[in-house]
C-alpha cells in the first residue's frame, strides 16, 4: 500500500473505534463494564470492544485477515477476562502457578488462547509469505511468541490513562512510515487506539485486556509481517525480557522515574 492508503486506513480504524465507543456508551448500561481505576474514579470498560472493532475493521481493510484474527481473538479473550476473571492469580507466573495447583484461571485460557492465535496468525502470514526464512516452522513459531508477546506487553502497560494507546502510536507508527511489509496494519493498530485517545487520556475509559490485548496483537502482528526470521527473534528475545521483568519491576515506578518517560506518559492527562 502507498502512505496515502495506509493513512486511510488508520483514518478507518480511527472513525470505527471512536464511532464504536461511543454507540456502546450510549447503549450498554450493564455495571459489568465498569471499572475503579488507579485514581479511585468508575471509568468504562467499553472501550475495549470498541478498540476490537476498529482494529478488525482496520486490518481488514489493509488485507491482512491475520491481524484480523490476532485482534479479534486476542480481543475476545481478554474479554472473558475483563467480564470473569475473579482476579485471585496475576501475572503470567502466577496463572501459570495455579494451572500447575490444576485451577484454571481466566487468564491460563487467555495466555494459551493467545498464544494459539499468535501462532496461526503468523502461519497466516507465512502462507501468504510463501518464501523463507521466516516461512520455516521455526520462524512462524517465532512469530507467534512475537504477536502473543505484544498483546501481553500492551496489557501490562494498560496501567494509567493513555499509556497502553501512546505505545501503541508510537511503536505502530514507525512500523507504518516504514518502506516494508506490515505498514498498513499497523497503521490500522495506530489509528484505532488514536481514535480512543480522547475519552482514555480524560480518565473516563479504559481499554482493559479486551482492547490493550486486541491493539498489542495487532502491532504484533504487523511486526511478523515486516520482519524474517532474525527480526522475529531479537523482537521476541525483548519482549520475553520484558514480561519476565514485568514479574519483578513495577513499570509505572521505571517510568515516573524517568524525566522523559514520565513527561510523555503525563501529556494530554488533565491536571488532578
Amino acid at each position: 500500500m502507498t502512505r496515502g492508503q495506509r493513512a486511510a486506513t488508520g483514518l478507518l480504524a480511527a472513525a470505527v473505534a471512536a464511532g464504536a465507543h461511543r454507540l456502546l456508551v450510549a447503549r450498554v448500561r450493564s455495571p459489568r463494564w465498569s471499572r475503579t481505576n488507579h485514581a479511585g474514579d468508575e471509568v468504562t470498560l467499553l472501550e475495549g470492544p470498541a478498540a476490537v472493532l476498529g482494529a478488525t475493521a482496520g486490518a481488514l481493510a489493509a488485507g491482512s485477515p491475520a491481524g484480523a484474527l490476532a485482534a479479534g481473538v486476542s480481543g475476545a479473550l481478554g474479554a472473558l477476562d475483563d467480564l470473569a476473571g475473579d482476579g485471585s492469580s496475576k501475572g503470567l507466573r502466577g496463572h501459570l502457578g495455579a494451572a500447575a495447583r490444576g485451577e484454571v484461571t481466566t487468564g491460563f485460557v487467555k495466555v494459551v488462547g493467545i498464544g494459539a492465535a499468535g501462532l496461526l496468525a503468523a502461519a497466516l502470514v507465512d502462507r501468504d509469505r510463501g518464501r523463507a526464512p521466516s516461512g520455516t516452522p521455526v520462524g512462524t513459531l517465532v512469530g507467534g511468541v512475537v504477536v502473543a508477546g505484544s498483546a501481553n506487553l500492551a496489557n501490562l502497560l494498560d496501567l494509567r490513562p493513555g499509556r497502553a494507546l501512546k505505545a501503541t502510536v508510537l511503536t505502530g507508527g514507525l512500523l507504518a512510515l516504514s518502506r516494508g511489509e506490515g505498514g498498513a496494519t499497523a497503521a490500522a493498530a495506530v489509528g484505532a487506539a488514536a481514535g480512543l485517545l480522547p475519552p482514555d487520556l480524560a480518565g473516563r475509559a479504559m481499554l482493559g485486556d479486551t482492547g490493550a490485548n486486541a491493539l498489542g496483537a495487532l502491532v504484533g502482528t504487523a511486526l511478523v509481517e515486516r520482519t524474517g526470521l532474525r527480526g522475529r527473534l531479537v523482537a521476541a528475545a525483548v519482549l520475553t525480557a520484558l514480561t519476565l521483568a514485568s514479574e519483578k519491576v513495577s513499570f509505572t515506578a521505571v517510568i515516573e522515574s524517568t524525566p522523559g518517560l514520565r513527561a510523555l506518559d503525563a501529556w494530554g492527562r488533565p491536571a488532578r
